[in-house]
């Protein structure tokens, strides 16, 4: 290993012991009880609930996947899901965050699942039990693409193999999230968080003086055809491997093609994601007061804009520099390792390199700890062992965890998957699994027990759908993002079975109405 790779690891294991150092911190005060250990005992500050969610949130695919997208086909669909998500986040901080921390201590819930369970007041746990089983579903897909980013930062770095560095990477992030719980993971989330933005204005400030200015990158973007277009994006020409052709020293690239109206709605309804993402709802949960969420909502659309802007550019910029050393999709992901390695001294390569790990940490602890608590609490002590002890339900959590993490291993196990298009699935997932049933459990009183199923049914089962057949079967107008056909198709699906079957019940109606007007 060279001075320079020994280097970037010290850094990195410093950041580690850190990050370690916070788990045994917190651990004591975690495994006092469960409501501690999944939800920190509702008792984090503005700058905490923000920075946990957003970076926990964002996971490696921001500073990886988002970069790649835009270092392989330009503008377009890195900006318009950008512009989604930034948009997201607002309206989710905006609209949701208040409502659901007043409802969830009206209901006493500290779980996603507990929350739709307790709202409706079923007796038979059937809303708890479907909408755990589809948290275990989804974030064991998004904790695969957490390891895949561990797998391809430390493959890359140290030229070693992939699948031992991604079971590296899944054997510490386990056991982070053994020994610490929420209130470790969102204090963590917290320090991540500005690791993550100062690793990405660092690389795009030492990018864009290498590359000789913004207007050197820009000068040589007008050159690929589609590239820096809004309405347009690049098409890499590819052989029958999947790699892009490269004539006279540079890439080659097909004709401009067109970006449509419905493509743009297509990358947009990524912002539609938020209002179902149970790591970011149950920071709202958890904030300490009400009050300072209109704080926390400011920190946390700042930081998303400013990480989102450098994310992209760190694309183009990638592409100036570096035209020719990353020729497949998959590989397109690594623009930015590339150019810390390249650009910044060692040392802070590494401080720069931690900003990956530490985004990928912040995604994987939350899904882990998330999933985990949605079987152990959800189901074995809301369903099969109501007198559970806290202690028996914290077992069974980290049990879940090990296995989960088994899973996502086997998910990860392949070197070329492509980090966006796993987090996509699983980010499709969730928004319409649990987003409209979030917004109209919290602004309809009219949805009863019945219409919360069939929306969550509805919602998941349209993603799989829509992804695996209608999509490749229909192509053209139906090969959009699933999660926008899905999301309206679960709105329905709330909406009509709910007016078809009988009202809520006027305790039910009682609570909503206290909840809205803040009794």
């Amino acid at each position: 290993m060279t001075s320079d790779r020994i280097q970037i690891l010290i850094a990195m294991c410093c950041y580690m012991a850190v990050i370690v150092l916070i788990g045994v911190y917190y651990a004591k005060k975690a495994n006092e009880n469960s409501e501690n250990y999944f939800l920190g005992g509702r008792g984090l500050s503005p700058w905490v609930a923000a920075m946990s969610a957003e970076a926990s949130d964002m996971s490696g695919w921001l500073l990886m996947g988002l970069p790649g997208v835009a270092y392989w086909c330009g503008l377009a669909d890195a900006v318009w899901t950008a512009i989604g998500l930034a948009v997201g986040t607002y309206l989710n901080w905006l609209i949701i965050s208040k409502r659901l921390r007043r409802y969830s201590v009206k209901v006493e819930a500290i779980t996603l699942p507990e929350f739709f369970s307790n709202r409706f007041k079923e007796k038979k746990g059937i809303i708890m039990a479907i909408s755990a089983l589809f948290i275990l579903i989804f974030f064991t897909v998004y904790a695969a693409s957490c390891l895949v980013t561990c797998g391809k930062l430390f493959s890359t770095l140290f030229q070693t193999s992939y699948i031992w560095m991604m079971i590296l990477g899944a054997v510490f992030v386990l056991f982070y999230t053994f020994l610490g719980g929420f209130l470790a993971e969102s204090v963590s989330d917290f320090l991540q968080g500005i690791i993550m933005i100062i690793a990405l204005v660092a690389v795009l400030a030492v990018g864009t003086a290498s590359a000789g200015g913004f207007n050197a990158v820009l000068e040589n973007s007008k050159n690929i055809p589609g590239f820096l277009e809004f309405f347009g994006t690049a098409t890499p020409a590819l052989n029958e491997s999947g790699v892009q052709a490269v004539q006279a020293g540079a890439p080659v690239f097909g004709p401009r093609a067109t970006y449509s109206a419905l493509t743009i709605a297509s990358a947009l309804a990524w912002g539609l994601g938020y209002f179902g993402m149970p790591q970011v709802l149950l920071r709202f949960m958890a904030i300490r007061k009400e009050n300072e969420l209109k704080m926390s909502r400011r920190i946390a659309i700042i930081w998303c804009v400013i990480s989102l802007i450098a994310a992209v550019v760190i694309g183009l910029i990638g592409r100036t520099l570096y035209p020719t050393d990353l020729l497949t999709k998959s590989s397109a992901e690594n623009v930015f390792i590339l150019m810390s390695t390249n650009l910044l001294p060692p040392l802070l390569a590494g401080f720069a390199m931690a900003g990956i790990l530490a985004a990928t940490m912040s995604s994987s602890d939350s899904y882990l700890l998330i999933a985990s608590s949605a079987l152990a609490r959800n189901i074995y002590s809301g369903l099969f062992k109501k007198n559970a002890t806290d202690k028996q339900v914290m077992n069974v959590s980290r049990i879940t965890l090990v296995i989960i993490t088994l899973i996502a291993i086997v998910i990860a196990l392949d070197e070329n998957s492509v980090i966006f298009s796993i987090v996509s699935f699983a980010w499709a997932g969730f928004g319409a699994t649990f987003g409209p049933l979030v917004v109209f459990s919290l602004f309809w009183k009219r949805i009863n027990s019945a219409g919360a199923v069939a929306g969550m049914v509805g919602g998941g089962a349209m993603v799989f759908l829509w992804k695996l057949v209608i999509a490749p079967m229909a192509g053209g107008i139906f090969a959009i993002y699933e999660l926008l056909p899905a999301f309206i198709f679960s709105s329905l699906c709330i909406v009509v079975v709910s007016l078809l079957t009988k009202a809520p019940s006027d305790d039910i109606v009682k609570d909503f109405e206290e909840v809205r007007l803040n009794k």
